[in-house]
């Protein structure tokens, strides 16, 4: 192995077996009860269809690099900003904002169930979950 692929596995350390297994139904539990709030909040579908993918519009950051666009990735994909929005969402009343939150964090649970981790600066396909794309199975 030459240094350069010792430095990439070094720097993108991914979760396995039974916790990698763990996190992943956690994220499918997260996607479940989303759209079960969703559903018992009486939300339109079709606003559900229409934001469902916005935090992939994260992947336009990675034109630039793959450092920037891991940042930006990560902050789109985190539960911190969806759950801050859920919290003023119930505290202001604003179902728009509740709306938007559930929508939001019942993607990134879709996508943690299918394995699409957080990702390192290594590149798109190094996550916390492992990696993914074509480069997987190199």
């Amino acid at each position: 192995m030459d240094q350069g692929t010792a430095n990439t596995s070094a720097e993108t350390g991914a979760v396995t077996g039974g916790v990698n297994i763990m996190l992943r139904l956690e994220g499918l539990t997260l996607f479940l009860g989303m759209v079960m709030l969703y559903a018992a909040w009486d939300g339109s579908w079709l606003v559900f269809a229409l934001l469902f993918f916005v935090p992939d519009l994260s992947f336009l950051a990675y034109l630039s690099d793959a450092k920037f666009g891991a940042m930006v990735y990560n902050a789109a994909h985190s539960y911190m900003a969806p759950v801050t929005l859920l919290t003023l969402g119930f505290g202001l009343a604003s179902p728009l904002t509740l709306s938007i939150a559930l929508i939001w964090l019942a993607h990134i649970g879709l996508d943690r169930a299918l394995g699409y981790g957080l990702k390192y600066s290594a590149g798109f396909g190094f996550t916390h979950l492992g990696r993914i794309g074509r480069q997987k199975d190199a």
